[in-house]
């Protein structure tokens, strides 16, 4: 086994990010649906369907409960419809245990979940293939969709991740997820944003969206209540936000990257490919794509993705643990379903940290293991604070938004050759 001055030293640095946040969210809920006037669209004693999808969302419970109270100050009955695809494992009981866990439950939120896998099939589009929507969303009096708009992690263009999506896969349960990834073999992801969106949004009693901007700091910073005929404008225009606000690692070479864990709270693929440079490639970043890293390590998995590894086939190394711990039926699905095979691929695993770092730092190239350029993070949704190798130390040092906080030291393996659990 290499010894300790065979690894890099790792010194701690914080970045610091432009991140507005809001002070007081179940407030700004209240104020955005208000602008709205939806009292003149609804009845007394109608129902909504508020979507819930399976996304770790910062303050995820507060802006829910938040929308059920001033619908049901409007005489509504709200009732909550997990609208999450193939997640939870593709089955009912799956998803409403994955919103519960968020705190999301029917005590807090003081009205109904209702989960279901069924659809109903609105229409069947020129191309041929049949646009899905969740049957009890469907057969309520109104939806109001919610979730966070941010840069998906496979597809690009002016619409990624955010209302319409949810419109698509969220409420297409698994059968439209599975329809749609199809689909996009064939057409673009924008040709079947465009279209199925319109048709969705004529067929299916949207009464509104509710989108949520993150900063970098998985901080709410912006929510907006969107009228059905805006959905497109201002989704375009939340995703610029979503794209400045973002975190990102603060180097743009790294020849390893370690993350404790990867999650379905954290990213759709587990990890952000956004963040670390693969939404493209599963293994490499493709020309003009940045950070460019050329390994990527795994050592866990979050207790919120309940065995869902989604995401591992992108990293060359993980610990034996984390196969252990991975439910690998419902991470198969959840790739299957996305049309990202890969994802749920099985990378090179070790038992132990000292091992997998020195079996990656094998596979780089000539460079010493101590002149490593190797970055550790926690996941790649909090990269507030991180470690750095040495051989990132000048360029620290010159680093505007960068916050030094330890000197180089060794990396701090313990009797079993493993590093901290809590260290980042």
């Amino acid at each position: 086994m290499p010894a300790a001055g065979d690894f890099p030293r790792t010194f701690r640095v914080r970045q610091h990010f432009d991140a507005p946040r809001l002070d007081d969210v179940p407030a700004e809920v209240c104020r955005q649906l208000g602008k709205l006037g939806l009292g003149d669209r609804v009845r007394p004693g109608q129902s909504v369907a508020v979507t819930v999808g399976s996304r770790g969302i910062a303050n995820l419970a507060e802006i829910v409960h938040a929308a059920v109270r001033f619908l049901q100050a409007l005489g509504l009955e709200p009732f909550i419809v997990p609208a999450m695809g193939s997640h939870g494992g593709g089955t009912a009981e799956g998803q409403r245990a994955l919103i519960e866990a968020y705190g999301v439950t029917e005590a807090a939120a003081g009205c109904p979940i209702r989960s279901s896998m069924d659809t109903v099939v609105v229409c069947r589009m020129a191309a041929g293939f049949p646009v899905h929507f969740d049957r009890l969303a469907f057969e309520a009096d109104h939806v109001l969709v919610l979730n966070r708009v941010k840069p998906h992690t496979k597809f690009v263009g002016d619409i990624e991740s955010g209302l319409i999506k949810m419109l698509l896969i969220g409420l297409g349960k698994g059968e439209g997820a599975a329809v749609y990834h199809r689909a996009i073999l064939d057409y673009s992801f924008a040709q079947i944003i465009h279209s199925v969106a319109g048709e969705v949004l004529r067929r299916c009693r949207i009464l509104a969206g509710l989108g949520i901007v993150e900063n970098a700091y998985d901080q709410t910073a912006r929510i907006e209540a969107v009228a059905p005929g805006e959905f497109e404008p201002r989704e375009k225009a939340l995703l610029k936000l979503a794209r400045r606000w973002m975190a990102r690692l603060p180097f743009d070479r790294v020849d390893v990257l370690l993350i404790d864990r990867i999650g379905k709270n954290v990213s759709g693929t587990g990890l952000d490919t956004n963040v670390v440079g693969r939404k493209f490639n599963d293994h490499r970043a493709v020309e003009g794509e940045l950070p460019r890293v050329r390994r990527i390590c795994l050592r866990g998995l979050t207790p919120e993705t309940h065995g869902n590894a989604v995401g591992l086939g992108i990293a060359e190394f993980c610990r034996t643990r984390l196969v252990r711990g991975a439910n690998l039926a419902a991470t198969r699905l959840n790739a299957m379903v996305a049309n990202h095979v890969s994802a749920a691929m099985l990378p090179l695993d070790y038992e132990t940290d000292r091992a997998m770092l020195a079996a990656a730092l094998g596979t780089i190239g000539l460079t010493p293991a101590k002149d490593v350029r190797l970055l550790w993070i926690a996941d790649t949704l909090h990269l507030n604070e991180l470690e750095c190798s040495a051989a990132y130390l000048t360029e620290a040092q010159e680093h505007n938004t960068l916050e030094i906080l330890t000197p180089p030291r060794p990396l701090p393996f313990d009797a079993s050759d493993n590093l901290p659990e809590d260290h980042l």
